[in-house]
């Protein structure tokens, strides 16, 4: 099975960028289609971004899209999800995911398999 960790979470003024990177080991990156989601205090676990396997197909949630991109590069077992024009809404904590399943998934439920997680705080 993969095992994934964040990075690139940090400390960011509203309108700044960062990019969150997600470390995948033990299994076949290419195997997996891939997500991000991202919990905020007092909400629900919230769908952000997801990708094929192949990185062919992409989906982002409509209070992310036109801000944030998903991508991966399968050859350094990698997922990544660039930031920019940040809000104070977008802070919470941002998981990566993985799915054996073919579709791109954007609910939870769906992927059985998680990183730690990357704290993302946006200044006002």
């Amino acid at each position: 099975q993969v095992q994934l960790v964040e990075s690139g979470g940090g400390l960011v003024q509203a309108g700044g960028s960062l990019r969150l990177s997600c470390a995948a080991s033990g299994s076949a990156f290419s195997d997996y289609g891939m997500g991000w989601f991202r919990l905020a205090p007092g909400k629900e676990r919230e769908f952000v971004a997801a990708i094929s396997k192949s990185g062919l197909t992409t989906q982002h949630s409509d209070s992310v899209k036109g801000r944030f991109t998903i991508s991966r590069d399968n050859a350094k077992n990698a997922l990544y999800l660039q930031m920019t024009s940040l809000k104070p809404e977008d802070t919470a904590v941002y998981y990566c995911a993985a799915t054996r399943t073919s579709a791109v998934i954007t609910f939870s439920s769906g992927y059985a398999y998680w990183g730690q997680g990357t704290q993302v705080t946006v200044l006002s």
